[in-house]
């Protein structure tokens, strides 16, 4: 068997290509994002006009920040805010740095999205989409705890408020993919 005909039968397996895909997406996306936050921030190669006119993570952090607000406030807390943080007078807050954003888990979420075989565009775009705002809202609540509640852990073994919420974060995406890809499963059995 020729190198070219044992690769084209692996690329036909459908869980070898699905793990290759999914680790190609990945890497691309995690890594993109990091690229990107590198050159947004003033330093070696910085660029100021992805900076001003692209910088879609610092619109991500001042949408997550300005939504966090906006509910304290509807809840009748004292809030300010500024570029990076969310404050509640007298209670506690917040500082919000690339990690708390959730590129990590939106660029797993996608990456295993695109990767699935089987599923249609479409619903492979609602879910997609759906998947992403869940995250978020997931964050914003994070987000409003941390500001209320959260003080220097008292948890065992130093437990961060990070390493909680990408677990329960983590348990939920993996529920919620577990359905998505057995409802798949269970419609295509239903039709045979």
């Amino acid at each position: 068997m020729s190198n070219s005909a044992g690769l084209k039968k692996l690329w036909d397996n459908p869980s070898f290509r699905f793990v290759f895909l999914f680790t190609v997406f990945f890497v691309l996306f995690y890594y993109f994002n990091i690229f990107f936050m590198g050159i947004t921030a003033p330093g070696n190669y910085y660029s100021p006009f992805l900076d001003e006119h692209l910088n879609y993570i610092r619109a991500l952090r001042t949408f997550l920040i300005w939504a966090s607000a906006l509910i304290l406030k509807s809840l009748n807390y004292t809030i300010y805010t500024s570029e990076y943080t969310l404050h509640a007078y007298g209670i506690g807050g917040i500082n919000v740095v690339y990690s708390c954003l959730g590129f990590g888990v939106m660029s797993f979420f996608t990456a295993f999205i695109i990767a699935w075989p089987g599923k249609s565009f479409q619903n492979k775009i609602i879910f997609l989409i759906g998947g992403i705002i869940g995250i978020q809202v997931l964050n914003i609540a994070r987000f409003i705890l941390i500001t209320l509640f959260w003080r220097s852990s008292s948890l065992p073994f130093k437990l961060d408020h990070h390493t909680l919420f990408n677990w329960v974060l983590y348990i939920i995406l993996l529920g919620s993919i577990f359905i998505w890809t057995n409802t798949y499963q269970n419609q295509r059995k239903s039709l045979n």
